[in-house]
């Protein structure tokens, strides 16, 4: 399991001596404008719910996303975020050999490593903004199973067209393209890049409520595809897998209310905003490289002799947590990840990098 995830902000304060609310968390993906107004007071109000089991099989929380999304529930699986989704993946479809388009997400990698399944990562180039090739990966899918593509994708923030993928797995319909669009709901018009409700049958869609929401401590995430392949899954779903306030979020954020759409237009509105100012900050800095972005992170390529773990620590003795990229495959020390708050956090978290920088 890797331990240099973004949102540490627990190990930083303790080190700082600091409550955890005195760290800006600008290393994790989620809304920095979230939770919806009035959720928090629906789940003080449904407290009592802990009191019992929640539903074994979450049918309550597949029901709801069904009727939200104009799915059918046998396309549909909830789980405990899409980690464990994740994790049984290799098993669920036997995969003998995955491909992963990074670099991305390490859990891909890891639920394959625990499962005993190799993987091999095909790159994206600094030198294309880390845009995926889709012909050169045909080239490379012949003898994998099972791809995995993050769209958007984390941490470059890249996002490719709808339609461009479901043409790529049409040509291939004896393998498993497993499409994590967790980022998604933070781009403009969404659907139109969506695979959730139009995807070939060898299409695997997962789907986060934590980072547009901003609810990762709940802990909520859905599967969507081909009957046969969620009926897979399912064997290796474990029992009461939506706790019953993260079923609670669910029946709030999925009901029919016009308040929880404008809250997500509402977000996609203020992160563009913030993106321009950013860009422009940012951009100003000499020998500083941004990529470009949908979402509300950014992907930085620091100037020389600056290293990454140098740059987090100094911005992390400032109570400012972001996102040391080094870990990631196919990126180096020279990178970091910073993600979007209001413009006052952001204002101060440019004028801090400017200043290491500068040094």
């Amino acid at each position: 399991m890797i331990r240099g995830h973004g949102g540490n902000i627990y190990a930083l304060a303790a080190a700082l001596g600091c409550p955890t609310d005195a760290i800006t968390d600008m290393s994790s993906n989620v809304n920095p404008f979230g939770p919806p107004p009035g959720l928090v007071a629906h789940l003080q109000d449904h407290m009592t719910r802990i009191q019992a089991l929640p539903e074994v099989d979450a049918h309550g929380a597949v029901a709801l996303f069904a009727e939200r999304f104009g799915i059918p529930e046998d396309q549909i699986l909830a789980g405990n975020g899409t980690t464990p989704l994740i994790y049984s993946l290799p098993r669920a479809l036997e995969t003998r050999l995955a491909l992963i388009v990074g670099p991305t997400y390490a859990d891909y990698r890891d639920g394959c490593r625990q499962n005993g399944v190799d993987s091999a990562c095909w790159l994206t180039r600094k030198e294309d903004d880390f845009k995926p090739d889709l012909v050169a990966i045909e080239d490379v899918l012949q003898p994998c199973d099972t791809v995995y593509i993050c769209n958007p994708n984390n941490p470059t923030g890249c996002l490719v067209e709808g339609e461009a993928l479901r043409r790529l797995s049409r040509k291939f319909p004896d393998k498993t393209f497993v499409v994590d669009e967790s980022y998604l709901p933070f781009v403009p018009e969404p659907d139109e890049c969506s695979l959730m409700a139009e995807r070939p049958a060898n299409v695997l869609v997962l789907h986060s409520m934590s980072k547009i929401f901003r609810i990762p401590g709940l802990r909520i995430g859905y599967m969507v595809g081909d009957p046969g392949l969620v009926d897979r899954m399912r064997h290796y779903a474990l029992p009461w897998s939506v706790n019953s306030l993260a079923m609670e979020a669910v029946r709030f954020l999925l009901r029919p209310d016009e308040g929880i759409d404008r809250f997500v237009e509402a977000t996609r509105s203020r992160l563009t905003e913030e993106k321009t100012y950013m860009t422009r900050r940012l951009a100003a800095i000499p020998g500083i490289r941004l990529y470009p972005s949908v979402t509300g992170f950014f992907l930085i390529q620091l100037p020389r002799p600056h290293r990454s773990e140098d740059i987090c620590r100094e911005m992390a003795r400032n109570k400012i947590l972001v996102r040391d990229c080094a870990n990631f495959k196919g990126l180096s020390d020279r990178f970091i990840r910073i993600s979007l708050q209001d413009r006052e956090i952001n204002q101060r978290c440019a004028e801090l990098l400017e200043s290491l920088l500068a040094t």
